[in-house]
């Protein structure tokens, strides 16, 4: 009888220390509803090149990259990174290298994401979705001088080294 209460809490304390492990690690897996937006994308819209490349989720991080190029030359780029954190998934925008912008993941459903923060100048949301044709589309949308604003880019899977 004794015994099997020792091993009853001994396979007690393994399942509750799994159950820890898991509930540590929740972030890891918590960008996995995001990796439809990994690969290398590519398009061009009106003259302009356009790259965007996003690693899978790793690390509790998905890495990306938007290029810009126009006759032959980078116009404009921008380092991105979503990060999960217990307290939840943020999107951090540098364009051009400047120092990064948070904004918060607020809806994730199927292959459609938002990210917003408020308090941004412009924008104040970015749309990420997979179309059904296999494009991947961002929007970026708010107020600019107190007008609706929103621009909207399209890319199609690329090549790595596109």
């Amino acid at each position: 009888m004794h015994t099997s209460r020792v091993v009853n809490a001994i396979v007690l304390l393994a399942l509750v220390g799994f159950s820890v492990r898991v509930g540590a690690n929740s972030t890891d897996t918590a960008l996995s509803g995001l990796s439809w937006m990994a690969g290398n994308w590519a398009g061009v819209q009106g003259g302009v090149e356009m790259e965007e490349l996003w690693q899978a989720p790793k690390g509790n991080t998905m890495l990306g990259l938007h290029r810009d190029v126009t006759g032959g030359r980078t116009v404009s780029f921008e380092f991105l990174r979503i990060e999960a954190k217990p307290d939840g998934i943020s999107y951090w925008a540098s364009p051009g290298g400047r120092p990064a912008t948070q904004f918060r993941l607020t809806e994730l459903k199927g292959k459609r994401v938002v990210f917003e923060n408020a308090k941004h100048h412009f924008p104040q949301r970015i749309i990420y979705w997979l179309g059904l044709d296999g494009a991947l589309h961002a929007k970026i949308e708010g107020t600019m001088n107190g007008k609706p604003a929103a621009e909207e880019w399209t890319w199609r899977r690329a090549a790595a080294g596109y």
